[in-house]
């Protein structure tokens, strides 16, 4: 076929595009251009060279618009149910952070009372070395052994306190 002078717009009434799609097209292929005394673009274009075939139409605006609103309604209430989802896990981080607060009062309770417990031992063991260790012995009025029960009574209260914990 003969090479062919055509406007943009007649290029794309021939190959059935836009006149837009027909200039996109001149200048993918690196057709000659030149401009016409009224100051349109021509092409020199051998239609038998091109091989265009046009993509299909993806349908009218109100059914765009139509789509659109369909995916932005879904997407909308993809929005509600993760903010759902959400405020379900807040809740539970909640629920666990109060849980690990209390574990570490409970924690901290034992600590303190296993340390009171030590303490108890140690006093009872000091005193046992330095004199209490002789039950008949007799300090003035008979205050070591008594002296001694006491810390018996505190180290047993003290084991109990640990235990329950």
């Amino acid at each position: 076929m003969p090479v062919e002078t055509l406007t943009y717009a007649a290029l794309g009434a021939r190959l059935r595009i836009s006149p837009a799609a027909a200039r996109s097209l001149a200048k993918r292929l690196r057709l000659p251009c030149s401009l016409a005394d009224d100051g349109k673009a021509l092409v020199n274009v051998d239609l038998a060279e091109i091989r265009h075939t046009p993509r299909p139409r993806t349908g009218s605006k109100s059914g765009d618009a139509s789509q659109l609103t369909v995916k932005i309604v879904a997407l909308q209430a993809e929005i509600v149910r993760l903010e759902a989802a959400a405020a379900g896990h807040r809740a539970d981080f909640e629920h666990e952070r109060e849980r690990a607060d209390r574990l570490m009062a409970e924690l901290r309770q034992a600590n303190a009372e296993a340390m009171a417990a030590r303490e108890a031992k140690a006093r009872l063991e000091g005193s046992l070395r330095s004199g209490g260790g002789a039950v008949g012995s007799i300090d003035g009025h008979g205050q070591a052994p008594r002296r001694l029960g006491h810390l018996a009574a505190e180290l047993v209260e003290a084991d109990r306190k640990a235990r329950r914990s």
